[in-house]
C-alpha cells in the first residue's frame, strides 16, 4: 500500500508542467491580425508515449508534445482542439481531409514536404545502443563483428541507416522496442537499438533495471511542428514562438519525458515486502490496543451524552417557553385569549395599548366592554364558526370602543385553540386606522383622477401589464371618450373594443406595429392615424403614452388620445400646396431652360451669322483699301479684333445659357465643366464617370449639370479646397452624382444667412424626384450626393 502511494506521488510530481509561463511574442501587425482572425486551431497527434499519451479515466492528454503545443497556444493566445490518431497514416489522411491545422513531433521527410510546412526542430531524440549493465566502456559499432547480434525495430528508418552505414552489423529485426529489450535480456541478441524516448518509457519497469546505454549510433531524430502548407503565416508564428522558448525549459522537458530512468533501490520488491511485514505487525498490535481503549471510551461517552442530552432538552424547553412568552408580550399585534363565556383570560401589551387600558386591567373583562354590539348570541355563533371552520381563521373588520369614548378601527382574526382540557378563541387585533386613511385617500385620488380625465379635451387611458411576459390590456379609459368617438368608457372596456377597435382598417397595421414595438421595448408609445366614431365619421387622432416599468415586471402606459383632425387637415392642405408650388417651380424651371436654349440658339445662329458677314466685309475692305492708307489698315485690324472678341462673347453667352456639350450626354458635360473649373481656379478636379450610361431625359441631365455648376461655384467661393473629386455612378435603378472637396467644411445644422445656394439645389433635386445629401464638418471637407431615378423604359 505504501509503495503504491509513493509511486502515485512520484507520478503526480512528474505530471506537473515545467515550462515557464509564455512571454509576449515579438510578432508583427500582420501576424497578430492573423491570430485574431484564427482564434481556434485543430491539433492532430499520434498516440505514442511519451510524446502523446491519453489517460482514458480522466480523458486527459499528457506528454512532451502536449506540453510544447499547450505552451505555444498560451503564447499565441489561441484555443486548441485536440484530435488523436493511432498511426501516422491516419494523421496524414486527416490532413488531406482538412480536419487538422498543425501536428507536433513529426520528422521532416521529402514526402512530408508536399503536405506540411515544418518548423525548426525543438527536440533532438538520440538513437541509443543498449546492453547489459556491466560498467564497461562505450561500444564502437564499427568494431562489432557478425557474432554480435543487434536487435532493431523492423521497417524503421534507423534499421535502414544501420544497414547502409555499418555493413559489419548483424541486425535482427523486432516488432517493437519492448521485444528488442526482452530479446536482450533473454541473451538472444548482444545489443538493442531504440530511441531515448522509448527507453525512457521502458526503463522505469523493474524488468529492464539491469540494462544500460552503451553507445549512441549517431542518427538522431529531429522533432518539428508541422502546419498546413496553405497557412504560411501559422508556420512563421510557430517559428517565432519556438525561438522565444528558453533553452533551459526545453532541456527540462527533454529530461522529464525523454531521459531514461532506472528503478532505485527503494523500489525493489523484497525491500518493500519486508517493510510491509514489519509495519503489519506493528499496526496489528496498535489496533488491538486501540480497540480496547475505544470500547471503554464509547461506554463513558454514551453515559455522558445521555446526561448532557437530558439537560439540553430541559434547557431548550425552558428557553422556548420564555421566548414564546416574550414574543407574545412584545408583539405589535394585539392578542387576546377569550373563554367561551366571552371573558378575556389573557391580553398582551399591544392589545392593552390599542384598546386604551392600563397593564393588567383587561383580564376577566367581557368583550362587550369594548365591543357593545357583540351580545352573547353573536359571540356563541362566532365561537361555533371558529371551532368548526376548516378554512382557517375567521377575519373581519370592526371597531372597538375605548374607555375615553373614542373608536378604534381594527382588523380582527379569530383562531380556535385547545390547550389541555381548556378551549379558547385567540383574537388577533391590528390597528386599521392608517389603512382606512390610505384607502379613503386612494378613493379620493381616484375620484379626482376620474374628474380630471373626464374634463380633458381628449381620451385618457391606461394600458397595464400585470407581470413580465403577460398580456397587456386597457385598465382605464376616461369618460372623455364619449365626446371624442361617441362611445362611453364602459362600452369600450366591457366589449373589449378598447382604442384598437376605433382605428380605421387601413391604419390598423401601423397602429399594431407602433404599439407592439413600444410594449416589447417598455418605452413610450406614439402613433398618429385615423379613427372612426360611432356615427362612422373619420377623424385624425394622435396617441401619446408614457411608460413606467416596476421592479416586479409590472408596467403601465398612461396616455391621451387627442383629436388633431383640424391640424391634420391644415397639414394635408399645406403639403398639397407645397407640392403644387414645387410642380409650378419645376414647370417654370423647365420653361426657363427651354427659353435659355432658344436664346442660346438664336444668339449663336443669328449673331454668329451677322458677325461672320461683318468679318467678311471687313476683310474685303482690307483687301481693297488697306494699301491706300496706313491709318485705314490699323483701323481695319482693330475692327477685326473687336469682331473676334464679340465672337468669343457670343459663344460665352450661348454656353452660359445652355452648354452645347449637354447634347453629347451628361458624362461629357461633367468632364467639360470640370476642365473649365480647373482652368479658372487652378484646383485639380478628379472626374470618374462610367463609359456607358443609359440615356437621361433632358430635364434630369440639365438638372444634374446645374447642381454641379452650383456646387463647383460654392467650392470656388467658400471651400478653400486643394482638390475636388466628381464621381458619376449607376447604382441599381438610380444615377448618383457625388462632389467631394477637402476644404474647410461647414456645420450643416447651422443657418447661413440669406444664402439660397443649398436651398436652390435641394429644390431642383426634389423637382427631379431625387434626393440630396450633404455630409460636412468644420475642417473635414464637404461631400454632396445627388441621386435621381433612371427612366424605366430607358433602363430596360
Amino acid at each position: 500500500m505504501i509503495r503504491a502511494f509513493l509511486s502515485l506521488l512520484l507520478t503526480c510530481c512528474l505530471a506537473a508542467p515545467i515550462l515557464a509561463a509564455p512571454t509576449q511574442l515579438p510578432l508583427d501587425q500582420g501576424q497578430r491580425q492573423w491570430l485574431e482572425d484564427h482564434g481556434q486551431l485543430r491539433v492532430g497527434a499520434v498516440l505514442q508515449a511519451p510524446y502523446v499519451q491519453l489517460d482514458r479515466r480522466l480523458q486527459q492528454l499528457s506528454g512532451a508534445n502536449v506540453e510544447i503545443i499547450n505552451w505555444l497556444a498560451k503564447a499565441m493566445g489561441v484555443e486548441l482542439v485536440w484530435r488523436t490518431y493511432d498511426s501516422p497514416e491516419e494523421l496524414e489522411r486527416a490532413l488531406r481531409a482538412g480536419q487538422i491545422d498543425l501536428a507536433p513531433g513529426l520528422g521532416q521527410t521529402p514526402a512530408g514536404l508536399r503536405h506540411w510546412l515544418f518548423s525548426d526542430p525543438y527536440l533532438r531524440v538520440s538513437q541509443l545502443l543498449v546492453g547489459e549493465r556491466d560498467g564497461g566502456a562505450a561500444v564502437d559499432l564499427e568494431q562489432l563483428d557478425a557474432a554480435s547480434l543487434v536487435a532493431v525495430r523492423e521497417g524503421s528508418a534507423v534499421a535502414d541507416y544501420l544497414r547502409s552505414t555499418y555493413t559489419n552489423l548483424n541486425l535482427k529485426p523486432m516488432a517493437n522496442e519492448r521485444q528488442a529489450l526482452q530479446a536482450l535480456l533473454a541473451e538472444q541478441v548482444r545489443y538493442a537499438v531504440l530511441d531515448e524516448a522509448q527507453l525512457s518509457r521502458l526503463s522505469r519497469e523493474q524488468e529492464f533495471a539491469g540494462l544500460a546505454v552503451v553507445g549512441d549510433i549517431g542518427f538522431p531524430q529531429l522533432l518539428r511542428i508541422a502546419s498546413r502548407r496553405d497557412w504560411p503565416e501559422l508556420a512563421s508564428i510557430i517559428d517565432v514562438a519556438l525561438r522565444s522558448l528558453p533553452a533551459k525549459d526545453l532541456d527540462q522537458l527533454h529530461e522529464r519525458w525523454l531521459q531514461p530512468k532506472y528503478p532505485r533501490l527503494g523500489e525493489s520488491a523484497g525491500f518493500w515486502q519486508n517493510l510491509s511485514l514489519l509495519l503489519g505487525v506493528l499496526l496489528l498490535s496498535a489496533a488491538i490496543i486501540i480497540t480496547w481503549l475505544r470500547r471503554q471510551q464509547r461506554r463513558l461517552e454514551r453515559q455522558l451524552l445521555d446526561a448532557r442530552h437530558a439537560l439540553q432538552l430541559r434547557d431548550a424547553a425552558e428557553e422556548a417557553l420564555r421566548l414564546t412568552q416574550f414574543s407574545i408580550d412584545h408583539s405589535t399585534l394585539g392578542i387576546l385569549w377569550v373563554n367561551w363565556d366571552s371573558h378575556v383570560r389573557y391580553a398582551n401589551r399591544a392589545a392593552e395599548q390599542m384598546l386604551g387600558y392600563r397593564p393588567g386591567s383587561l383580564a376577566d373583562r367581557p368583550l362587550a366592554d369594548f365591543q357593545p354590539e357583540l351580545d352573547m348570541d353573536r359571540w356563541l355563533n362566532l365561537w361555533r364558526r371558529a371551532r368548526n371552520s376548516d378554512e382557517g381563521p375567521l377575519s373581519f373588520e370592526t371597531r372597538c370602543l375605548r374607555p375615553d369614548g373614542s373608536w378604534l378601527p381594527a382588523d380582527v382574526s379569530l383562531s380556535f385553540l385547545r390547550f389541555g382540557s381548556s378551549e379558547y378563541l385567540v383574537v388577533f387585533l391590528s390597528d386599521a386606522t392608517e389603512r382606512r386613511r390610505a384607502r379613503e385617500a386612494l378613493e379620493e385620488s381616484e375620484a379626482r383622477l376620474k374628474g380630471i380625465a373626464s374634463n380633458v379635451p381628449g381620451l385618457v387611458f391606461r394600458l397595464e401589464r400585470p407581470q413580465a411576459g403577460a398580456v397587456t390590456d386597457f385598465a382605464f379609459i376616461g369618460e372623455g371618450s364619449e365626446g371624442l368617438v361617441g362611445y362611453s368608457a364602459s362600452e369600450l372596456l366591457d366589449t373589449g373594443r378598447g382604442i384598437r377597435g376605433l382605428v380605421h382598417p387601413d391604419d390598423r397595421d401601423s397602429y399594431w406595429e407602433s404599439q407592439t414595438r413600444a410594449l416589447a421595448a417598455d418605452r413610450d408609445w406614439h402613433w398618429q392615424g385615423r379613427i372612426l366614431t360611432r356615427g362612422g365619421q373619420l377623424r385624425w387622432a394622435d396617441i401619446k403614452a408614457g411608460a413606467r416599468v416596476f421592479d416586479d415586471g409590472r408596467a403601465v402606459w398612461d396616455g391621451v388620445v387627442w383629436d388633431i383632425t383640424d391640424n391634420k387637415q391644415i397639414e394635408l392642405e399645406l403639403a398639397e400646396s407645397r407640392a403644387q408650388l414645387r410642380d409650378l417651380s419645376a414647370h417654370l424651371e423647365s420653361v426657363r431652360e427651354e427659353e435659355k436654349a432658344r436664346i442660346a440658339r438664336e444668339v449663336h445662329d443669328e449673331l454668329g451669322q451677322v458677325l461672320t458677314v461683318l468679318k467678311l466685309e471687313t476683310s474685303m475692305c482690307e483687301l481693297a483699301f488697306a494699301g491706300l492708307d496706313s491709318g485705314l489698315r490699323e483701323r481695319l485690324e482693330s475692327m477685326k479684333r473687336l469682331i473676334a472678341q464679340l465672337f468669343q462673347l457670343v459663344r460665352d453667352v450661348a454656353t452660359a445659357l445652355r452648354p452645347p456639350i449637354l447634347d453629347a450626354g451628361i458624362s461629357s458635360a461633367i468632364e467639360w465643366q470640370a476642365r473649365r473649373f480647373e482652368a479658372r481656379t487652378q484646383i485639380p478636379c478628379l472626374v470618374e464617370v462610367p463609359e456607358q450610361l443609359p440615356q437621361l431625359s433632358d430635364a434630369k441631365a440639365v438638372g444634374l449639370f446645374r447642381v454641379l455648376q452650383e456646387a463647383l461655384t460654392n467650392v470656388m467661393r467658400h471651400a478653400e479646397a486643394h482638390t475636388v473629386a466628381v464621381r458619376l455612378s449607376e447604382e441599381e435603378d438610380t444615377l448618383c452624382l457625388r462632389i467631394s472637396d477637402d476644404g474647410r467644411g461647414f456645420d450643416t445644422t447651422a443657418r447661413h444667412g440669406s444664402s439660397f445656394g443649398l436651398v436652390g439645389m435641394r429644390e431642383r433635386v426634389l423637382m427631379l424626384g431625387g434626393n440630396l445629401q450633404i455630409d460636412s464638418q468644420p475642417g473635414e471637407g464637404t461631400t454632396l450626393c445627388v441621386c435621381v431615378a433612371l427612366d424605366k423604359e430607358k433602363v430596360a
